[in-house]
This record gives C-alpha cells, structure tokens and sequence, in this order.
C-alpha cells in the first residue's frame, strides 16, 4: 500500500502497546485527539463531533481523559459512552451522525497494554490512507499553532443510555418472529467491554442466560476468561446443561461459541453455517463469502460443494470488510471469530454474531453439535510462531523462499503454505494445510529452519 511508510505507529487493527509507554502515553493520545477533531472537521461549518468508548481496563481513563482533552483543545464536541463493546462505537457513530468514533482497547492483549481504533461517520474502520493522514498530523508541527480560545473551546458529555442503545440495536438483527424462550446459553463478557450488554441482549430475547466475565476491576480483562480461554466456558455448559455458550474478547468485537457438549466451535465453523443458510436461501451476494488467508481449505471445499465460492484477504477483519464492500458482498470474517455480517453491523460483532448462531439452531430446531458437524471437513493445519531478532521482507530471503516453493509443488491441489509477518510483533508465523498432519509439521519446522539461517 502506497501509505504504509506513513503508518509507523498504527498497525492493521489500530494503535496498541504498553499503557504508559510510547505510544500509549496521554502525551500522544492528547495530539491524536487533536488530528482526530482537525481531520473530522475539515470542511464542515461546524466543530467535529466524536464518540468515545472504551473496555474495562485501567488505563482506559488515561488515554479517555487526554484524547477528550484534546479534541476540546481543537473546539470539538466529545460524547463519551463509558465501557461498551467496540461495535457499539461503530454503530452508535451512525445513528448519532458523530463526524468520527473512537475505541480504546487492546482487544485480546492483556491489561497492562491498550489501543486505540477509530471509525468514520459511516461506522467503518479508517482506511489506511486516512490513518496515515493523523499519524503524520501527530507527528508533524501543522496543528502547533492551532487552537481556539474564549467559547470556541469544546466540550465533553456522557451518553448515559449509549449501553440502552446498543443493546436494542443487537436485538433488532435477530429475527422478530423469534424468541430464545426455553433456551439456556452460557455467556462469558471475558471481564470486558460488553459485561453489562451481552448477558442483557440474550436475556431480553427470552434466553436463560448462565453469566460468566462480568466483574471487572481494571486489571482482570481476558484474564482467564473470555475468547482467550473458551474452555472455562465450554465446561460451563456441561455443567448448566445449557443449548450453547458463547466467549468474547475485550472489545467484543469477536466470539467463541461452544455448542452443548462443551466443543470448541470457531470462527469457520461458524462461517460455513452461516453461509451455507444464506446461500440456501439466496441471500448471500454472488455466492461468495470473504475470509482472510488463514481460514481452513475445509471452508473453502465446503462453498465449492454448495455452488458457492470464497475470496480471500490478508489477515484482519479491516481487509475483510474493505473487500466486502469493494465486492459487493455481505458476510465474511475470520478463523479468529471476528464475524461481519455487513447486513447488519460494519465491523465484527461478537454479540451479532452469537445470535446468528442461535437463531439458526432455533429455526431449525436442533442442538449446535448436529448442526456444525456437517458443516466443513476440516483439513489438518499446523501453525508455528518464532520470534527473531530483526525483521526482513520475505521477498528477501532466498532460501526461505525456495523452500516455500518447494514446498508448494509437493502439495499441488490438496493443501497450501503461508508465511507471513505478526502484524504487531517481529514474529514469523508459518502456516501450512495438508491431508497428512505429520509431514506438514515436519514441513513447517523445514521453513522455520530455512529462516532461521538467513535471520540470525
């Protein structure tokens, strides 16, 4: 991309890092409050307007405070909406026609460490030119001398029903002639953002909800709970007898479901029965459902079966959606549970998603195992992860590379090699699918190798 040079600081899902330490600091969180009013204002007769939610952790009052105080500093108006999952910004930003939303949250990571995500007025994710546009306005001297005094300075506001909002908002995409009545669903908040939303959401649908993660304090967020650890979850359901539980991350912005005998069941998974019912009932755009290079060939075998096909994207919900409207489709997401269904939501949607899952086994009226079951034939797929030293472009390691290609011809047809960079880390992750899970790990640790002579 022509404005990757320029993104030092944001990476493919926002800014994250250590709470405290660059760029985490209120110093840098001050000046992108003021990118984030100058770029949200520009060209309007009026000071920008921006939302700003966050999670549970407890730096989230730090950042809060210096991005609030920087956007006033521009004359903007802030709207805070307290802890509230990601999604929620992105759609209350529409229906409150706010010129810009902002998420403070480090999703998955853990409490020491936060980020910082931003959406438009439309509620998508900014572009990567866009973003490259703050940061080079945080960087450089261009608002130094911009300011307002006297009445022009901005103000901040809490929008004490934005909890209220969303949860009426999650409930309207799910079917109105259907009810979660006689239905038990384990739900873990993972100690985050939607600790006070998701339990809501499925027990006005008439679910009997089971409530895991809702207590948090500052410190506790993923830990131990939620998306990161399903299995806690999973053996609720067991032990409660419930129809199937649900985990999100911090933001809520993705979900791991298990069905009712306490089996992990991933983001795939749930794409291939979501698509499959959506191409059944010709209501998925040009038979195709968009996915990043890391979800399993199984997936991709499953549309091919049903007359249906996949596209797929780098890795990152925000490629997913930029190619979904690109494409004109409308479902996509990742093997990570970031689902979108761009029907409904302009960004992955833990909650959204969940209930997409239920409505599914109420319509059809069998338990989560029955249905996921037919859903995918799962090729093996091993995934390894090593740390180095220093960071090169792939298209520089010779050796790498021919094994990589090596690799690729002796699996032809029936599996696939990607090598890759962390987005956020100087880690290679090396994933490879194939019908014979042995000789693929043996053909993971053969790149890894390869690497570690050309790195080291």
């Amino acid at each position: 991309m022509s404005t990757s040079s320029a993104r030092s600081v944001f990476g493919t899902d926002g800014i994250r890092g250590m709470a405290n330490v660059h760029p985490m600091t209120p110093e840098f969180a001050l000046r992108l409050g003021r990118a984030i009013a100058f770029v949200a204002g520009r060209g309007k007769s009026r000071a920008a307007r921006v939302l700003i939610g966050k999670d549970t952790r407890l730096s989230g009052y730090l950042l809060e405070t210096a991005i609030a105080s920087g956007i006033c500093a521009m004359g903007g108006h802030v709207m805070l909406t307290g802890p509230i999952p990601t999604p929620a910004i992105a759609q209350l930003a529409q229906s409150m026609r706010a010129d810009a939303g902002v998420v403070i949250s480090a999703s998955h990571n853990p409490f020491e460490d936060n980020g910082i995500k931003l959406f438009g007025f439309d509620g998508f994710k900014l572009p990567d030119a866009e973003e490259a546009a703050i940061e080079e306005l945080v960087a450089g001297t261009e608002l130094d001398n911009v300011s307002v005094t006297g009445d022009k300075i901005g103000d901040a506001f809490r929008v004490e029903d934005a909890r209220g909002r969303y949860v009426v908002f999650a409930k309207n995409t799910f079917p109105a002639h259907l009810t979660l009545d006689g239905v038990k669903i384990v739900v873990d908040a993972g100690h985050g953002a939607a600790y006070r939303v998701a339990p809501l959401v499925f027990e006005e649908l008439g679910a009997e909800v089971i409530a895991m993660g809702v207590s948090p304090d500052g410190t506790n967020i993923n830990k131990d709970a939620g998306a990161l650890h399903p299995e806690h979850m999973a053996k609720m359901v067991v032990q409660h007898g419930a129809n199937f539980g649900i985990a999100l991350d911090g933001d809520a912005d993705r979900v791991i479901v298990a069905d009712e005998r306490g089996a992990i069941v991933d983001g795939d998974t749930i794409m291939a029965l979501a698509a499959i019912r959506l191409l059944r009932d010709g209501r998925l755009p040009k038979k195709t459902l968009v996915t990043t290079v890391m979800s399993n060939l199984g997936l991709e075998r499953a549309m091919k079966k049903r007359g249906g096909q996949l596209v797929r994207t780098a890795v990152g919900d925000r490629y997913v959606v930029e190619e979904m409207r690109r494409g004109g489709y409308s479902f996509g997401g990742e093997q990570s549970g970031h689902l979108i269904f761009l029907d409904h939501a302009t960004t992955g949607d833990g909650i959204v998603a969940a209930l997409q899952v239920a409505r599914l086994c109420v319509e059809d009226n069998r338990p989560l195992s029955e249905l996921a079951a037919g859903a995918l034939e799962r090729v093996p797929q091993v995934l390894l992860n090593e740390k180095f030293a220093k960071r090169a472009p792939l298209e520089s390691l010779p050796a790498t590379q021919a094994v990589i290609k090596k690799l690729e011809a002796e699996l032809g047809d029936n599996g696939r090699v990607l090598v890759r960079w962390s987005g956020t880390e100087s880690k290679l992750r090396v994933m490879i699918e194939g019908e014979n899970e042995a000789a693929i790990k043996t053909m993971a640790e053969e790149v890894l190798a390869a690497a570690r002579t050309e790195l080291n």
